[in-house]
């Protein structure tokens, strides 16, 4: 397994920005992102319906881009959590984590022996189909491998501590609207109840040394969390960045028709 720069960079006590992927599952996708300056790019398998052979595709071709592939998983589950990791997935994220017992589940999947229990196949694409030492294979893979365990509801934010006390999770993630859906404040991301969710996350990654992380929509959030101490931030994803900037586009077109029919002041 390749060295993994974005764990490197976030144990060091660095800043590792990314993006996620939700839409367009093409070739090119983990390219542009990295071309664009992205050090990972989270490719959804809970909101989006894609089935293993699309993120095996996917996998596939961000082999050589220079960023870091990880997987959003859709549910803590084996079969869920290995098959992204065995088609060559370098991060794993998880959603609704919710007790201490969960994030062992996960780590147990994530890792091979001594530190969990994940199926043992070698020479397939997490591997590159490539030969040689199986043990070190296994050291590498639990070494470079990057867990994310989103906490987004209630009962994860109360046992948050729990969460990122387990060894082999890395990253603490906000899920900031099922995380205010839970709190009962639905999308009022500057509510108290919701404000002292996320201080507890911090909290708990600052207290057992691990990252907090958060999708962004826009900079200026993205810099007020940079600033509040979050370490690993997702700019927002493919469909929205392309909606957006289509709209901008579009817009000063259509601003450029209205002056040239109007035609220029008497």
């Amino acid at each position: 397994m390749r060295e993994n720069p974005v764990k490197r960079t976030l144990a060091a006590g660095g800043v590792a920005i990314g993006t996620m992927v939700f839409e367009f599952a093409s070739s090119g996708v983990a390219r542009i992102a990295a071309e664009a300056g992205a050090e990972f790019v989270v490719f959804d398998m809970e909101h989006t319906g894609w089935s293993i052979e699309t993120i095996r595709t996917l996998m596939a071709t961000a082999g050589g881009a220079n960023m870091v592939p990880a997987v959003r998983a859709p549910a803590t589950a084996y079969h869920l959590l290995s098959r992204p990791l065995d088609v060559g997935a370098m991060g794993l994220m998880v959603p609704m984590v919710e007790s201490e017992a969960q994030a062992r589940e996960i780590v147990r999947a994530a890792k091979y022996p001594p530190l969990g229990g994940r199926g043992a196949a070698f020479g397939i694409a997490h591997d590159d189909y490539a030969g040689g030492d199986v043990a070190a294979k296994m050291e590498a893979a639990n070494r470079e491998g990057l867990v994310f365990a989103q906490v987004e509801t209630a009962q994860g934010i109360e046992a948050a501590a729990a969460i990122a006390a387990v060894e082999g999770v890395d990253l603490l993630w906000i899920g900031q609207f099922d995380l205010s859906v839970s709190l009962g404040v639905p999308a009022q991301f500057e509510h108290p109840t919701f404000l002292r969710a996320v201080d507890r996350v911090l909290e708990a990654c600052a207290r057992h040394g691990k990252t907090p992380g958060m999708m962004v929509t826009d900079v200026a959030s993205g810099q007020a969390l940079l600033a509040q101490g979050f370490r690993c931030l997702a700019y927002s994803g493919d469909l929205w960045i392309y909606g957006e900037a289509l709209r901008r586009g579009i817009a000063g077109l259509r601003e450029g028709v209205r002056a040239a029919a109007t035609g220029p002041p008497a």
